[in-house]
């Protein structure tokens, strides 16, 4: 029986990908340190802006902008669309503010708490100080004016175009003393998505989690290695499939404890993010290639931590059940025994 998408799948997806980057910060932080989860901050960041951003000014028709306006109201849209609270609050062609109000996307919940200003800063080191080198614009910098993390009411700041060429170090710039003005929703741009439907705007915030999936598997093998980044991608998944079984479950309509509906529970998971998917026979789920992993050299290593995200989902569902995971060069297939 082949699987089909649904918009509860889209948003148990975004739920439980935006849950895995937070609490991998979270393990590096416990179990290495939080230069380690500095350096995974940093590099996580940069990698999707040099995969995304050019593009997506293309995409978002922002290209043609003052730089300034255009990295701001880039951040604005694009988070946005992903499910992200934002702000963007122009003031002169040289000058444009974005703002990210509480609660913030990244370090959901509690996990505030436990996020060093470094750690935070690493992200607005990796993609907001980088923007002006992938515009060809060595005046362009971003100056932070608050950071949640601090306790400040929101992460925000503003990108400005100076007078002359910035070193490496001034690219990103802290100034504590100066606030963003109020944000004003009428008079913000507008995307043709505001008239979206609901199930594309939370087929477009699925997508969003997703991306930092991507990113997150090799981003750690590349940082620590196969054995040590599988490991503790392992652990964290583990743990938030233990944590967020019951959520995910509720959402997908997952009532009993046995074997066919955690094959149900997982065929819904995996279409939802694009997946071929079907279930055969009582309780097998066949998916046809590794969409989600799509061209990413280290997926193959990082698999099986990725993959424990299922076992901890299972553990919670039905303990005395086991599930066997094959994987080939075409496809996936778990078994639930």
């Amino acid at each position: 029986m082949k699987i089909e998408a649904s918009p509860a799948g889209y948003k148990a997806v975004a739920k439980l990908y935006n849950a895995l980057m937070t609490g991998l910060v979270l393990t590096l932080i416990t179990h290495k340190d939080a230069e380690a989860a500095r350096r995974f901050v940093f590099a996580h960041f940069r990698r999707q802006h040099l995969e995304k951003f050019l593009p997506g000014l293309g995409k978002l028709g922002l290209d043609a902008l003052p730089h300034a306006v255009a990295c701001a109201q880039y951040h604005y849209f694009s988070n946005a669309l992903g499910g992200v609270k934002t702000e963007f609050v122009p003031e002169t062609d040289r000058k444009a503010w974005v703002r990210y109000p509480p609660p913030r996307w990244i370090w959901q919940g509690a996990a505030i708490c436990a996020v060093p200003r470094a750690v935070n800063e690493a992200m607005l080191h990796g993609w907001h100080g980088h923007n002006g080198v992938s515009l060809r614009n060595p005046r362009l910098g971003f100056v932070c004016t608050g950071q949640t993390v601090n306790g400040d009411p929101g992460l925000e700041g503003y990108y400005y175009e100076y007078d002359r060429e910035l070193k490496p170090e001034e690219r990103v710039r802290f100034a504590s003393d100066e606030r963003c003005p109020r944000f004003d929703p009428a008079r913000a741009p507008k995307l043709d998505s505001a008239d979206w439907p609901a199930e594309r705007l939370a087929k477009v915030e699925r997508s969003y989690a997703m991306e930092y999936v991507r990113s997150l598997l090799p981003v750690m093998h590349e940082l620590f290695g196969a054995d040590e980044a599988g490991a503790l991608v392992g652990r964290t998944a583990r743990l938030i499939g233990l944590q967020y079984y019951d959520e995910i479950a509720s959402l997908l309509g997952i009532r009993s404890g046995d074997a066919a509906d955690f094959a149900a529970f997982l065929g819904a998971f995996a279409a939802a993010q694009g997946e071929d998917v079907e279930i055969r026979g009582a309780a097998a789920v066949v998916q046809k290639g590794w969409r989600l992993m799509d061209n990413i050299a280290e997926g193959d290593a990082m698999f099986p931590a990725w993959n424990a995200l299922w076992e901890g989902a299972l553990a919670v569902h039905n303990r005395d059940l086991k599930l066997v995971t094959e994987r080939g060069g075409d496809g996936i297939v778990w078994c639930i025994t």
